[in-house]
């Protein structure tokens, strides 16, 4: 499957962008043109209803959205993405700016993870992803905080090893943060959950 990589319009973004290796399909989210332009990067396909891109770019593939719609630009794009056939969908500027759209971002990775597909949001100098029923490994490094929220009520046999504080077979409610702030040492991480959806935040 070919991986998706969209940019929206949100202020905050990685001081290096690295964009993952191999065939990609690049879509730009209303105003994450703008970013895509001063990166001298071109999209395969731009999606938004112009609140923050204000005009409509000169190409032949452009998606005008409403204006009054029950869903996000970044939404829109990702199921555009899907329709490519992509199932790992990497985020920039999805983050930062106004607050509701990062936690709308943060549930549209946790709904991907429960369709069995990936989602990577790219803050500065960290990362929001979810996993459901499964499990997810970390870039290993010597040190950054990790935190593992339950986006489900209850999410059950929550197991993890590699970092400073190891767990296995625990519960965890998303009315208390008990995962928050765990820490990198330099081992291999795996966070792996038996049921329900855990949302990740690790740094870089």
């Amino acid at each position: 499957m070919q991986v998706c990589v969209i940019f929206g319009a949100g202020i905050e973004l990685p001081e290096k962008i690295e964009l993952p290796d191999g065939e990609k399909y690049i879509i730009a989210a209303d105003g994450g043109l703008l970013t895509l332009e001063k990166l001298g990067l071109k999209p395969d396909h731009t999606v938004g209803d112009l609140d923050s891109l204000n005009k409509a770019p000169e190409s032949d593939s452009f998606t005008l959205l409403p204006h009054v719609k029950d869903t996000t630009d970044t939404f829109e794009a990702v199921r555009i993405g899907q329709k490519h056939g992509c199932n790992e969908f990497h985020i920039y500027g999805g983050t930062g700016g106004r607050l509701d759209h990062t936690l709308a971002n943060i549930q549209l990775a946790a709904m991907l993870s429960q369709q069995d597909q990936r989602a990577y949001i790219y803050g500065n100098n960290y990362v929001i992803t979810a996993v459901t029923a499964g499990k997810i490994r970390l870039p290993k490094r010597r040190s950054g905080f990790v935190s593992v929220f339950a986006h489900s009520d209850v999410c059950t046999g929550v197991s993890i090893t590699g970092l400073m504080y190891e767990i296995s077979d625990t519960e965890l409610k998303n009315d208390f943060a008990l995962g928050v702030s765990n820490e990198f040492i330099g081992k291999e991480t795996e966070i792996s959950v038996e049921s329900g959806t855990l949302c990740v935040y690790y740094e870089v």
